[in-house]
């Protein structure tokens, strides 16, 4: 089985690697050395989409949600402007599994414990409990941890080498510049221990106020957005007792 859920797009031409650079959270050069995990922002610094980058010859694949990828491409094509770049979709379908990078694939620069991922046909490794290695790791996901609201720094971005903050310009740096030199972040993504279970999105709460939000949940724990003065070693997200150790 392959990842389905994915797609890949393909960046090629003179000035592929010039033009993202220019425009994603990380640096381009580090391709170099294997996948790089970056993110494009709007102006104001929200999340817009998370992927990875991928050598391949030439060009670079990017590989990206599904139900992101349609918006992901029309943005990189309006900041094209006179760059001598062509984006286009493949039929390319990522496989993934755990453990050391077999030869031809890339580790995961996330986290070592979410293994390797792969763009040549060749299958994923079956019977991983893919949300459970996230939540272990405290690793988001597109559309469930991530969404048009996130700051990337609040999302664990520079922990997760998603972010580099000596490469220069690109979409939204100047409010993640902000973030990471001028304040100290006041809420963002927590391990939590969950005991029952509540819906992805349902509120935590403490001394009946809701002091932030309980997203995926696997083998008893869970990632939360909380806001960090105002979480409690117990409190609540619907049905569920959720723990948090500061």
């Amino acid at each position: 089985m392959t990842d389905p859920d994915r797609t890949v797009l393909r960046v090629s031409g003179a000035d592929a690697a010039d033009f993202l650079q220019n425009l994603v959270t990380n640096d381009v050069e580090r391709l170099d050395a294997g996948l790089v995990y970056a993110a494009l922002l709007t102006p104001q610094g929200k999340y817009r989409a998370d992927f990875f980058l991928v050598p391949d010859g030439h060009d670079i694949l990017i590989d990206v949600a599904e139900p992101l990828a349609a918006d992901l491409k029309k943005a990189l094509t309006l900041y094209k402007l006179r760059a001598k770049v062509s984006i286009e979709e493949t039929g390319i379908v990522p496989a993934r599994g755990l453990g050391t990078a077999p030869p031809g694939a890339f580790a995961d620069p996330r986290d070592a414990r979410l293994g390797w991922r792969a763009y040549d046909g060749r299958p994923s490794e079956e019977g991983v409990d893919w949300p459970a290695m996230r939540v272990a790791a405290l690793v988001p996901e597109s559309g469930i941890e991530l969404t048009s609201d996130t700051f990337i720094l609040e999302a664990g971005f520079e922990r997760l080498g998603g972010v580099d903050f000596r490469k220069g310009c690109y979409v939204g740096q100047e409010v993640t510049a902000r973030m990471k030199h001028k304040t100290e972040l006041k809420k963002g993504l927590a391990r939590v221990d969950v005991e029952g279970a509540a819906p992805v999105g349902t509120a935590v709460e403490a001394d009946g106020k809701s002091v932030g939000t309980l997203y995926t949940q696997a083998e008893g724990t869970g990632i939360a957005h909380l806001r960090y003065a105002q979480a409690r070693p117990e409190m609540r997200a619907g049905e569920a007792i959720v723990r948090y150790e500061a």
